[in-house]
């Protein structure tokens, strides 16, 4: 939002008593759920209620309205800060549900989940998350523009709009947060605005215990554009909402660069005793400490939750004001609609997460009996969409070439003074470079999922997911449509050794809920399995992928079976299994070949591959059933990692070919000869299976 939308500021006392009224419905949520943090909802009351109604470009009747601003707490923990805003402009909140903080069922959770909360632009539990997805939000933005309206004069475009974020002590201090501020930065993010309460009070109180640090002059060696704004710099504690506006248009008017703003509070503020204390920042203040601070506030300590009429409908005033900053952008919209009908039928499909007509025609076929790494099929597979998929993009934390995540052709995502011989690109490119930063690079992918508009994708090693898993985890508590390329998927890696070869990996990742972790047997299941991700837009999924080659079979191409997470690959001779095999990925190579080993010897025997746990988990009982009978209780399962989640689908009578400790630097052929991932094992532990369930009769050796 350009400086020129915004109006001079008129602050008057129905503002300040509004501004009281935050705090005391702050400090009597926390109250009556007897916990929480009441302090920074309390000292951010000020800051937070002058960008609801004075700044941010929002529309409480139309909570999902393209052009808005984005508002993201980065500060979860602060969740009052974010609900009182939200049931003061009008999103559907109300004050019973600020009553209901923190319980069963309400609308106003510990910390704010997407969702579930109208308003509610992200979930930010962990601190520094908040952060990481502002940055997502902000290159998402600018992407967007790029796709549907890269000519438009700067602040002249429907897709112009701001990012805005209240991180806290706890979110700069977390890692993740320079990992992501180092990359906007450097990305130039000029429509992004932060704002940092330094309060210096954590849980164990000041934060001068752990923290001395120029925080501002990290954020201006990272690029960004800093003010300051002190509220103690008199000697005396005065919120200079003026100040703070000011330094708001400054950032708004900056578009060149990020920009930061450091806020000077008091946390607590006016609490007399609790204020500027630990204990403030984490629990409840007591009757007696609520009581106090109405008293100087002006309130009467024996009503809670009071809202007078004329305070609730002066800050209701926010609805009309957003109304009509809606009405001025969708004539700017409609206007670039009439002038470029193409692309806004592209904005629309993508907006709808509606895949064209005839997409998966574009996916690549792999002869059988070659042989390709799967890494290698997902860069094919990608290149072969780019032209389809507009809105899929993408990249890696620094291991393009290992990770196969670049599409040819395409140009990088960076200003153009930073584009590389390697990597040309400009501003509205489309190739992501998140450097060696994967833990941001999963809150950045989250903030392009939850903004809209396209569709992200990043990459690096299995063995690395480990940073990332926060930001997995969250975004598979919101259901956001990401997609992880995590290659080198096992001890297949094979001479960097233990610390890059993943063991526990793939099962601690099919822990998450929501998470779909597909290991594909070979290029053409990798080409299906890439369509069945695509076609999923409520969850993410995480593609496991070799460095080494693996053989190109025959009946991996259905994507149909692929999509059902276990299929059938190659069925017993006789059409009535003695034996199940259940391989995934590199292993489904070990299964075919034991397959061939036993039914030399006269056993049955049927291969299933299964790519995906959690799609073959959804399918009906029938199918399942089709593909793992219950009557053949003989069952081998073969995976490089450990056997943990296998056993429930092999039962008491199977056997898991696992690998239950660390790896080993050499070739990953000696190292699967040496730890036993052979054909020839698993052909062994299926004839000890078939002996557990007493199929295994021995021969006659004569009289």
């Amino acid at each position: 939002m350009s400086s020129e939308l915004v109006p001079d500021l008129e602050w008057g006392d129905l503002d300040r008593r509004t501004v009281d009224v935050v705090r005391a419905l702050a400090m009597d949520a926390v109250e009556k759920a007897g916990s929480g943090h009441p302090g920074t909802a309390m000292s951010l009351a000020p800051a937070a209620y002058l960008l609801f109604q004075r700044v941010l470009r929002h529309d409480p009747s139309d909570p999902s309205w393209v052009g808005r601003d984005r508002f993201v707490l980065s500060a979860g923990h602060s969740s009052l800060t974010l609900y009182i805003q939200l049931f003061l402009s009008g999103y559907g909140l109300s004050l019973d549900d600020l009553k209901g903080l923190r319980q069963w069922q309400s609308l106003t959770p510990g910390h704010p989940e997407h969702g579930h909360t109208l308003g509610v632009e992200t979930t930010t539990g962990p601190l520094g998350q908040g952060l990481g997805n502002a940055v997502g939000m902000a290159m998402a933005q600018r992407r967007e523009r790029g796709l549907f309206d890269p000519d438009a004069e700067p602040g002249t475009s429907p897709f112009d709009h701001r990012t805005w974020v209240i991180a806290s002590d706890g979110d700069i201090e977390e890692g993740i947060s320079h990992e992501v501020s180092s990359l906007a930065g450097h990305q130039k993010l000029g429509y992004l605005n932060v704002i940092y309460d330094a309060n210096h009070i954590s849980i164990e109180d000041d934060t001068a215990i752990a923290l001395s640090e120029d925080v501002a002059a990290r954020y201006e060696a990272y690029g960004w554009h800093v003010q300051h704004v002190d509220w103690t710099e008199t000697g005396d504690y005065v919120e200079n909402v003026e100040a703070l506006y000011a330094a708001m248009r400054a950032a708004t008017a900056e578009t060149e660069r990020p920009s930061f703003i450091r806020l000077r509070t008091i946390i607590g503020w006016p609490a007399p005793n609790k204020q500027n204390t630990g204990k403030i920042h984490g629990s409840a203040l007591g009757a007696d400490e609520v009581a106090a601070t109405k008293q100087i506030l002006g309130m009467d300590p024996a009503k809670s939750f009071d809202v007078p009429d004329e305070v609730l409908e002066h800050a209701r005033g926010v609805v009309a004001r957003g109304r009509a900053e809606r009405a001025a952008w969708e004539e700017s919209y409609e206007s670039w609609r009439a002038a470029d009908p193409e692309r806004a039928a592209l904005f629309d499909r993508i907006s709808a997460r509606k895949l064209p007509a005839g997409w998966e025609e574009s996916l690549p076929a792999f002869e059988p009996g070659k042989s390709m790494a799967t890494r290698k099929a997902s860069g094919t597979v990608l290149t072969a969409l780019a032209p389809v998929l507009p809105e899929l993009w993408g990249g890696s934390a620094d291991l393009a070439e290992s990770n196969n995540t670049t599409m040819e052709g395409e140009p990088s995502f960076i200003p153009e003074e930073y584009q590389t011989k390697a990597f040309p690109g400009n501003f509205y490119g489309r190739t992501l470079h998140f450097g060696i930063r994967e833990h941001g690079m999963g809150s950045i992918l989250n903030g392009i999922a939850l903004h809209g508009g396209t569709r992200p994708y990043g990459g690096t090693f299995l063995v690395f997911s480990d940073y990332m898993r926060p930001a997995v985890r969250l975004a598979a508590l919101m259901g956001l449509p990401v997609t992880y390329v995590w290659t080198h998927d096992s001890i297949g890696l094979g001479e960097d050794g233990p610390t890059h070869q993943p063991v526990e990996h793939l099962w601690a990742l099919r822990a998450i809920p929501g998470l779909d972790v597909v290991r594909p047997a070979d290029a053409n299941e990798t080409a299906a399995a890439w369509r069945a991700v695509l076609e999923h837009t409520d969850r993410p999924a995480a593609l496991a992928l070799t460095r080494q080659n693996l053989p190109v079979y025959e009946g991996t191409a259905d994507a149909e079976k692929v999509a059902k997470g276990g299929y059938v690959l190659a069925e017993a001779s006789s059409g009535q299994p003695a034996v199940v095999l259940i391989g995934t990925g590199s292993e489904v190579e070990l299964a075919v070949g034991a397959r061939d080993l036993l039914e030399a010897e006269g056993i049955p025997t049927r291969v299933v591959s299964m790519p995906c746990v959690e799609w073959f988990e959804a399918q009906d009982d029938a199918y399942k059933q089709s593909v793992l009978p219950p009557s053949v209780r003989a069952r081998v399962a073969v995976e490089a990692g450990i056997a943990l989640g296998w056993w429930r689908f092999v039962g008491e009578e199977g056997e898991v070919v696992s690998l239950e400790h660390f790896g080993a630097s050499a070739p990953y052929k000696t190292l699967y000869e040496q730890f036993g991932l052979t054909a020839e094992r698993v052909a062994a532990a299926a004839k000890g299976s078939l002996a557990k369930t007493g199929a295994d009769k021995g021969q006659t050796t004569g009289n």
